[in-house]
């Protein structure tokens, strides 16, 4: 396998023609969308892959060492179903925002709204059922998971809207969601949250926002501003500057959260082992980000057997330490 995942090069519009840029023409021209294209687009358009990042609201009950408990995987469960509707309401609402913009983006505009599969008025009507059921499978759990994910919907709707222009703010809010995932699956199932945890949550989801906007940068050039207006104001020193901070910052506080946790184990420290996989991680994933190839991260991570086989080694000798300790 290659060193870094392959970049969407053909369109992935199921079979639909490859269409000029920002032209609603070219889609009548190309004839109307059948009932089963429009169905797939409509999936598509939930991102149902990157789901993946939801997966976030099972780190709490692991590291409580209780994600085995019938009690805790069922409320957990339901936080990861919300999540993912809540999600999908996100990425309908942003691409029916930002059709135009993705319409000049040489992937974004093979998305099913941007390449005119789906219509932007069924998209709004999508946002409000998808958002209407995420809020409502959540309410099967409790107050506390309702809360988490209204906030959720709150800020990323008003990022799509207004706040992805306004530098840092645009940062700190895509951020925000990572660590509103990684707090789900403990408000859910009733699992305090350690600082350390949260902490290292925050700084690592800065990270890998940052190095998806360096990667824009660095892969649209001088017409990145006309796909994202924020990036006509970074620049790749400055965004350069936030993902190494973060990545540092990241590995300082899981390090202490490791010293933490084992500060009572006898025997071998499997905490402090794993802060080194940990470490090579971040390492590795920043090799994408300096090369301009880090704009999807699900790709990053799915894409590449290294980061992969890292990854389940941090897991294992996390989860050895977390079950050894109790």
């Amino acid at each position: 396998m290659s060193s870094f995942p392959a970049q969407h090069q053909q369109p992935d519009v199921l079979g639909e023609p490859d269409l000029p840029h920002g032209t609603e023409s070219a889609r009548a021209a190309a004839g109307p969308v059948d009932r089963a294209t429009l169905v797939r687009g409509l999936v598509r358009e939930a991102r149902p892959k990157q789901w993946i990042k939801n997966l976030l609201v099972f780190t709490a009950p692991l590291a409580a060492g209780t994600i085995g408990h019938a009690s805790v995987l069922g409320p957990v469960a339901v936080a990861f179903v919300a999540f993912c509707l809540a999600a999908s309401a996100v990425y309908y609402a942003n691409d029916a925002l930002d059709v135009e913009a993705d319409r000049l983006h040489p992937t974004k505009r093979h998305r099913p709204i941007a390449a005119g599969i789906v219509p932007i008025r069924l998209a709004w009507v999508g946002v409000a059922v998808l958002a209407a059921a995420a809020i409502t499978v959540a309410a099967t759990e409790n107050g506390g998971l309702v809360a988490l994910v209204m906030v959720y919907l709150a800020m990323h709707l008003s990022y799509s809207a207004w706040f992805k222009h306004v530098l840092v703010v645009d940062l700190a809010l895509v951020a925000g969601g990572f660590l509103l995932r990684a707090m789900a699956g403990g408000v859910a199932a009733g699992i305090d949250l350690s600082q350390w945890f949260l902490l290292t949550t925050a700084f690592g989801s800065l990270f890998m926002v940052a190095g998806k906007r360096f990667s824009e940068m660095i892969l649209m050039g001088e017409s990145a501003a006309a796909t994202r207006r924020s990036l006509a104001t970074y620049t790749a020193s400055y965004l350069r500057f936030i993902w190494q901070t973060m990545a540092g910052l990241a590995i300082l506080t899981y390090s202490l959260w490791a010293f933490d946790l084992d500060a009572a184990t006898h025997g071998v420290h499997w905490h402090e082992i794993s802060i080194v996989a940990w470490s090579f991680l971040f390492l590795r994933y920043a090799m994408f980000v300096d090369a301009g190839k880090a704009g999807e991260p699900e790709d990053v991570v799915l894409g590449d057997r290294v980061i992969m086989a890292i990854g389940a080694a941090w897991l294992v000798l996390f989860a050895i330490g977390v079950f050894n300790g109790h």
